[in-house]
């Protein structure tokens, strides 16, 4: 194996890996990286044997192809400090890889590339286009509610349901829920569905983060696949059923406020620095055009704002998380957002005036 590559293609497709690589690994070989070259093209792979991406970079020049495994981080950050618009040349020598600039020589050990676990991929998997804003936005808007090593194993992912030219992306931990929906580019061919790793959907979301092409997803029974812009990445699902969804978000009849979102979400900033430490709870009492939002803590502490909003309903006294508001808050874009009361002890409804694709549900707090 002996090649030139540019800094900024290897750079970029390293950096891609990264997300993927275990800090601390079992297997000596999952730290490293899969170098596979040919006549024009470098493609490297990482895993951690739940989930796999590849990226395939350009090289300048071609001297033999081949393949090795490499300390992906390491590389990464050799390459990432080489001079900008730097020529980097790669050749193997005996059990070691040889990087040359102009001005350094530096000597990594690998393992041997035959020893690299092979990712198993479903044959028969549902495939959709979508644009990467769009998927981009379903993850942004949703994968924040996800449960963080719940127990219920099913709770720690983003559930994907792919239903004609629908996807629908639902987190839950079993506290505040996070809904959205969005239009494929075409139908699917059949309706499926599957629960994203918390890895796994982060590592989508940075895929598709800067990219402006379309997305290729294939979702099967056991694994998903996204391919954008030459970088593939595979993740196995995780098993388990999610709960059902729509039976978790309220309805009947119900008491709509409405509030100015900015306004609202600084004074929960305000008035939350003197909540409980433990509980974070701020109360929040509706009555006809007015908002009232306090906090105390055992300390005796206390804070207290006033809001003008829109509401006729009954008087409401409820108390809530203040970081599960806050982070809905942040991922709605209108001006003005809708809460849907229910009663003084069941679960709150939030809405985006301007766009009926998003929908948030928070269970009250007891304090």
């Amino acid at each position: 194996m002996d090649f030139y590559i540019t800094k900024e293609e290897v750079a970029k497709s390293l950096n891609q890996t990264l997300g993927v690589v275990e800090k601390r690994q079992t297997l000596p070989i999952l730290s490293n990286v899969l170098f596979e070259v040919d006549e024009s093209s470098l493609k490297l792979t990482a895993t951690d044997l739940e989930s796999e991406i590849s990226t395939t970079s350009i090289i300048s020049n071609f001297k033999s192809g081949g393949k090795t495994t490499a300390p992906a981080r390491k590389l990464n950050d050799l390459c990432r400090l080489m001079p900008d618009s730097a020529e980097i040349h790669f050749f193997l020598d005996g059990d070691n890889l040889r990087i040359e600039t102009e001005s350094g020589k530096y000597n990594l050990s690998t393992l041997p590339s035959e020893d690299f676990p092979v990712f198993e991929t479903e044959e028969t998997q549902s495939q959709i286009n979508i644009s990467s804003q769009n998927l981009k936005n379903l993850i942004s808007k949703t994968s924040f509610a996800m449960g963080n090593q719940d127990w219920r194993h099913y709770l720690n992912g983003l559930y994907m349901l792919i239903d004609d030219k629908t996807i629908t992306t639902v987190a839950t931990d079993a506290h505040r829920l996070a809904m959205a929906t969005s239009s494929l580019n075409e139908a699917a061919s059949e309706s499926t569905s599957g629960i994203v790793p918390r890895k796994s959907i982060n590592e989508i979301g940075k895929l598709v983060g800067d990219e402006s092409e379309n997305v290729v997803l294939q979702l099967g029974h056991t694994s998903i696949a996204a391919n954008v812009s030459g970088t593939t990445f595979v993740s196995k699902l995780i098993e388990g059923k999610f709960p059902d969804y729509e039976q978790v978000i309220p309805s009947g009849e119900s008491s709509l406020l409405e509030v100015d979102r900015k306004n609202f979400s600084e004074s929960l900033s305000r008035v939350s620095v003197l909540s409980s430490e433990k509980y974070k709870g701020v109360r929040i009492i509706t009555k006809k055009d007015s908002l009232n939002i306090s906090a105390n803590n055992p300390e005796k502490e206390q804070g207290e704002e006033n809001l003008s909003c829109s509401y006729q309903g009954d008087e409401i006294d409820i108390a809530f998380n203040v970081n599960y508001l806050q982070e809905i808050l942040s991922t709605i874009d209108s001006e003005k957002i809708e809460i849907n009361f229910f009663g003084s002890e069941k679960s709150c409804l939030i809405t985006d005036p301007n766009s009926k694709n998003l929908k948030y549900v928070v269970m009250p707090l007891l304090i």
